[in-house]
């Protein structure tokens, strides 16, 4: 027998329940594919056109993609400006394509994240090298998302660190702070951070100081996020063995000496799923910035089908809006599966 028909049998119909699970699962298949295959793929409508074009076809309004689809991508940024966003996007995937590799992960690594940053502010932000300045208000859609995201992981991880190290830490003072910040934020949902750093903060600011609304939302992200990362972090150092604390002492080493050569490496391979699941849900909350006035990703594929001509095809927008996260998470998931294998390695 085959090696296929072995596995199906062994696995589809390898006792009298399975297989009837099976049969049940083929004739579920066999009702709903071949309708979706036609709604999506045969009868659907392709190409430029307008919403008479997509009641003709009767399947799915692809057209929606092709004629709203700057809108979905960059929300209410200038029109005549879209290569800006656009390239400030493709730097930031770049980017995070070249951090994916290990042989990358050098000191000049910083620096390219540091140059990539300021190139996104300007390019977005305008106003040199004769680029027409544009108000972050403007701002929106996929380049919003990305830089929302990147930066709030980015300063969040390693103040999640030393939130960790300090919840950890024999002083009482710094313990108690970061137990106190930890478990605030963590007892609160991320509509209350940002609505606290977005409504309540400015109120508490001097008379004529204003901070920007993209960086208000920033620092709310960041602030929730290293609270959650903390405690994956935390758990990381608790499943350390004494022994490498004592070993650390043996060799001489001081507390940050230690924690940098021997302690945190283990600890933070440890806890790479955790992280890694911060990261992919710090991505998704990205959405939740609508409520502060950002037009993200989502709030953009929305704002897409205010058209009422457009409106009864909202499954498409977001079917496509969902494509888009769902790439960047299952990258993540992905790649966090391969990092966790490469650097288990020397245990095997």
């Amino acid at each position: 027998m085959s090696r296929p028909l072995s596995w199906a049998k062994a696995n589809l119909f390898g006792s009298p329940a399975s297989s009837l699970l099976t049969v049940l699962t083929l004739a579920l298949l066999w009702q709903v594919v071949p309708p979706l295959v036609d709604w999506a793929l045969i009868g659907a409508s392709w190409g430029a056109g307008d919403p008479e074009r997509c009641r003709a076809a009767g399947g799915a309004c692809w057209t929606l993609l092709t004629e709203r689809h700057r809108l979905m991508l960059f929300g209410v940024y200038p029109y005549d400006q879209h290569w800006r966003p656009a390239l400030a996007v493709a730097l930031f995937i770049a980017l995070l394509a070249i951090s994916a590799n290990r042989r990358c992960w050098k000191p000049w690594l910083g620096g390219a994240w540091a140059l990539a940053v300021m190139i996104f502010a300007a390019l977005m932000w305008g106003g040199v090298l004769g680029l027409a300045p544009v108000e972050t208000s403007q701002w929106g859609g996929l380049p919003l998302t990305l830089v929302i995201a990147v930066l709030a992981i980015a300063v969040a991880f390693p103040f999640s660190i030393l939130l960790a190290l300090g919840r950890r830490s024999g002083l009482p003072a710094i313990r108690a702070v970061s137990v106190g910040y930890i478990e605030l934020v963590r007892g609160v949902p991320l509509v209350s951070v940002l609505f606290m750093a977005s409504v309540m903060f400015p109120l508490f600011l001097p008379e004529g100081m204003t901070i920007d609304k993209v960086l208000r939302a920033l620092v709310g992200m960041t602030l929730f996020t290293a609270a959650y990362l903390a405690e994956a972090v935390r758990g990381g150092l608790q499943a350390i063995p004494r022994g490498q604390f004592e070993a650390a002492d043996a060799l001489g080493l001081g507390y940050w000496r230690s924690m940098r050569l021997i302690i945190l490496p283990q600890a933070l391979r440890l806890v790479i799923p955790p992280i890694v699941n911060q990261f992919i849900t710090c991505f998704k909350d990205t959405s939740l910035v609508t409520i502060v006035g950002l037009y993200d990703l989502l709030a953009a594929s929305k704002a897409a089908l205010n058209d009422p001509a457009w409106r009864p095809y909202f499954v498409e927008g977001y079917l496509a809006a969902a494509l888009v996260y769902f790439c960047f998470c299952f990258f993540m998931s992905r790649y966090s599966q391969w990092l966790e294998r490469d650097l288990r390695q020397g245990n095997r």
